[in-house]
């Protein structure tokens, strides 16, 4: 069974400043001195999570794009994070899986938050994404994702780890810390989950709490408040260990999703 190596960062971003945010994670991800397979950035990781989408929207071929292939080059990983892309008239909370070729794939968040205004200012997306990466099947998804666990439901083929990209404040903090574990629990998976931290350009505070649990609910990585740069590995045999001694996903509902339609 495979091992992957994962670099998160639960990084403070500087809010609304694209060449400076892109500047410091450059700076600080230059700290890595191992070999790894996927590095991990928070949600709008370029700019913060605003709805500023008039001046920070950018096309897929512009400037953060490009900082992730090199990124992506200079450490031999892939990398991942989510930004606003804006495309044919619409904007999107577009999670990019860059790899070193330049290639990609790319997921736009399904469930738009609108308690923030998220909704009125982005367009929702209406396909799940599974990736492969070194005989691992990830499931990408942001923030809000985490509340719907329909969308997240791990039906065939089965995905190993479900990943989170966020933006999630302090003041809900105590729902993204039993989300996430009931998420691997229920999906029999390992769930990375990446947070940022500080505070936003609306004072709204980040306490990171960025995490990775493991199929059984057990922790293996998490680190409160503070800015952290953290390289680990996970095992795919213990997700096959967890299916075969409790085989749950076989006595799971079949279903169908809907396309979301905003109304």
């Amino acid at each position: 069974m495979s091992t992957l190596k994962i670099t998160t960062f639960q990084a403070y971003l500087f809010w609304e400043n694209r060449e400076k945010n892109l500047k410091n994670l450059a700076l600080r991800l230059s700290s890595i001195r191992e070999k790894t397979d996927l590095i991990v950035l928070p949600e709008m990781f370029s700019t913060g999570f605003t709805m500023n989408v008039s001046e920070l929207a950018e096309e897929m071929n512009q400037a953060t794009m490009q900082w992730m292939h090199d990124q992506a080059v200079k450490f031999d990983c892939v990398i991942t994070g989510s930004l606003i892309i804006k495309e044919k008239g619409n904007c999107y909370n577009r999670l990019i899986w860059m790899r070193p070729d330049g290639t990609f794939e790319k997921y736009d968040k399904r469930h738009l938050f609108g308690l923030g205004k998220e909704d009125e200012t982005y367009t929702a997306g209406n396909k799940r994404l599974i990736v492969e990466l070194n005989g691992w099947k990830i499931c990408p998804a942001i923030c809000y994702d985490l509340r719907f666990p329909v969308w997240l439901r791990n039906t065939e083929p089965y995905y190993d780890m479900l990943l989170v990209v966020a933006s999630w404040p302090e003041r809900r903090s105590q729902h993204w810390r039993t989300l996430i574990p009931a998420r691997a629990v229920e999906n029999q998976c390992f769930v990375v989950a990446v947070n940022r931290v500080g505070h936003d350009g609306n004072e709204v505070y980040h306490s990171g709490d960025s995490m990775c649990i493991d199929p059984n609910g057990n922790t293996v990585y998490y680190k409160p408040n503070d800015e952290d740069l953290y390289t680990f590995s996970i095992s795919k045999e213990e997700v096959a260990k967890a299916r075969r001694i409790y085989p749950f996903l076989r006595d799971a509902d079949t279903f169908k999703i809907t396309e979301k339609v905003k109304t």
